[in-house]
């Protein structure tokens, strides 16, 4: 038998592996996700709702408890009902864990369908069953979770038209790939997914998904039914409906046209205790590698540049998470909302950043090399992280050679996604591996950035600058200017108000009016955003008429550091 509980900490540690397995693979799936709906967010939402296991090696209990509350979507509030009972302890036995956790996901679908996540878990409890009869090997469990996987692709009309596998299922096995790596080998590597699925993993030319008119719900509700009752009447005037019960409130995923009628029923049936609703769109992302087909190389760089998740797909520019991390979640850079981070820290909460694990971005490594047939990661300087040492160590042992290239780009925030993003721009073109290689090198030179701080008291908070200098700069109302580079950052000026951080901004964009035509600004914004759009921007286009500009969010990464009201223009010739 397989105990679980004989060691927690392998158990916990296989967790671990699982997640960072999925989070590398997780734009693939996006990218091929058609069932129950084409919205292009499997990956999205598969990162979002396992993200508490990053922390289940100090405490499991509490990392299943907050499953229920991150999960969304169909796949992740399927997978949360699965993983409850899969990660609980006290069961002992780990077939019968997963035994109870298919169970718990069956229970959950209103409307069980094969081909989808369900028939990795029905795969996985006969492996775990057979190995009641012999040693267990992780050959074996690849072989059958990957060959669920496969048969995915017949069982389903819509995935037969759109030629692929379903993707939560996909996912799901790419978790427990990295799982059973670790619990039985003792380490985990990036899954062959591609070896695996090849063909399987491109949607077909001539695949159009329909609009559905539908509007994917998010609700959390308090009810005194009993869950197969309460899951049979709101199937009435729903589809697609995931329930995961809690110990006093229920979870509930849902698709329906009628959001307000919706809502009006749910609360015949209990107490509405949260509500979210978005518009379901057919989406499938620019990720879909038949779109960069021409790219003689991908690249890949940090998002603690400033490059949004939907730039970086737009331009198939491979991010690199950094996590924040707040009192009950830490969630991957590019899928948290900055409003909602600035919210939290005007407030007062206790927010900061965590890298992902060295294990995690080598799996990155790993994954984009099977994919791509040349890489260059366009890193955030040394001077701000160990990303450059940690890709170099991968490299020097791994065998993938000049396939995949490292740039220090000596930068962080904007100055960092200027040269990322113009770089991708180049490498769109079809252009020759050797001349995007260069153009990066000469933007890492030539691009600048000035960063203008409102409030000290959050570069103090993380450690960046002293109490004593932080009370007298706030104290005389000074605002500091700074500038990051190959040395690190350097302060470049003081103002004392908005109006003379745009003055100083215009100032050095003034040096730049000759090279208008080929200038590129990007300006960020953290939660002063409608004051770049009214003030900074219009004074920018008024000095540089004919320069590209761009108005995204700050880096979060940033933004934790420097705090709410920080701004930055960064720019360079394209």
């Amino acid at each position: 038998m397989i105990e679980s509980k004989s060691n927690p900490l392998l158990f916990a540690q296989s967790c671990i592996a699982g997640y960072e397995n999925l989070v590398v693979w997780a734009d693939l799936l996006d990218a091929i996700n058609v069932f129950p709906v084409a919205d292009g967010d499997t990956g999205t939402n598969l990162r979002i709702s396992l993200s508490p296991l990053r922390d289940c090696a100090s405490d499991m209990v509490a990392s299943v408890q907050n499953l229920a509350t991150t999960a969304l979507g169909n796949s992740g509030n399927i997978a949360a009902a699965f993983l409850a009972p899969f990660l609980n302890h006290d069961i002992g036995e780990l077939v019968e864990q997963a035994m109870q956790g298919r169970q718990q996901a069956y229970r959950a679908i209103h409307k069980p369908i094969s081909g989808t996540m369900l028939d990795i878990f029905d795969a996985l409890v006969i492996c775990l069953q057979d190995e009641e009869k012999k040693q267990i090997s992780f050959s074996a469990v690849r072989q059958q979770l990957s060959d669920a996987v496969a048969n995915t692709a017949n069982r389903l009309s819509v995935l037969e038209e759109a030629g692929v596998v379903d993707s939560g299922a996909l996912g799901m096995f790419i978790f427990f790939d990295g799982f059973f790596q670790q619990y039985i080998n003792g380490n985990a590597t990036a899954s062959p997914v591609m070896e695996l699925f090849g063909s399987r993993l491109q949607l077909a030319a001539s695949y159009q998904p329909e609009k559905s008119g539908e509007y994917c719900v998010e609700v959390v509700l308090a009810s005194d039914k009993e869950d197969a009752a309460l899951s049979d009447e709101i199937a009435m005037f729903s589809d697609s409906v995931v329930l995961v019960p809690g110990e006093t409130e229920t979870k509930v995923h849902l698709h329906t046209k009628n959001p307000t009628y919706l809502r009006e029923q749910l609360a015949t049936l209990g107490t509405v205790v949260s509500w979210s609703n978005a518009a379901i769109d057919p989406q499938l992302h620019s990720s879909n590698e038949k779109t960069f087909a021409g790219n003689r190389i991908r690249i890949m760089s940090d998002a603690a540049g400033s490059i949004p998740l939907d730039l970086a797909q737009q331009h198939g520019i491979i991010l690199l998470d950094s996590y924040i991390v707040t009192e009950d979640q830490a969630l991957p850079e590019s899928l948290y909302l900055p409003e909602n981070l600035y919210s939290q820290m005007l407030k007062g909460a206790k927010v900061s950043t965590a890298q992902a694990s060295s294990n995690e971005r080598e799996l990155h490594y790993q994954a984009a090399c099977a994919q791509y047939d040349k890489v260059l990661y366009v890193c955030t300087g040394s001077a701000f992280t160990g990303n450059y040492s940690t890709a170099k160590n991968w490299q020097e042992k791994s065998t993938v050679g000049d396939r995949f290239e490292i740039l220090d780009s000596g930068a962080a925030s904007g100055r960092l996604a200027v040269i990322a993003l113009l770089t991708a721009r180049l490498a769109e073109t079809g252009a020759a591996a050797g001349d995007v290689v260069a153009l990066a090198r000469e933007l890492s030179k030539q691009a600048k950035e000035y960063v203008f701080i409102d409030e000290l008291k959050y570069l103090v908070a993380g450690g960046r600058v002293t109490k004593t200098k932080a009370f007298f700069a706030d104290l005389l109302h000074m605002k500091p200017v700074i500038s990051p580079g190959f040395e690190g950052v350097r302060k470049v000026g003081v103002v004392r108000n908005r109006k003379g951080q745009l003055v100083f901004a215009l100032e050095k964009l003034e040096k730049q009016k000759g090279n208008s035509k080929k200038l590129f600004v990007l300006l960020q914004h953290s939660d002063n955003k409608m004051w770049l759009q009214k003030k900074v921007q219009p004074a920018i286009r008024k000095l540089l008429p004919d320069a590209e500009i761009k108005l995204v969010p700050l880096s979060l990464t940033s933004g934790v550091h420097m705090g709410p009201g920080t701004w930055s223009i960064a720019y360079a010739r394209k």
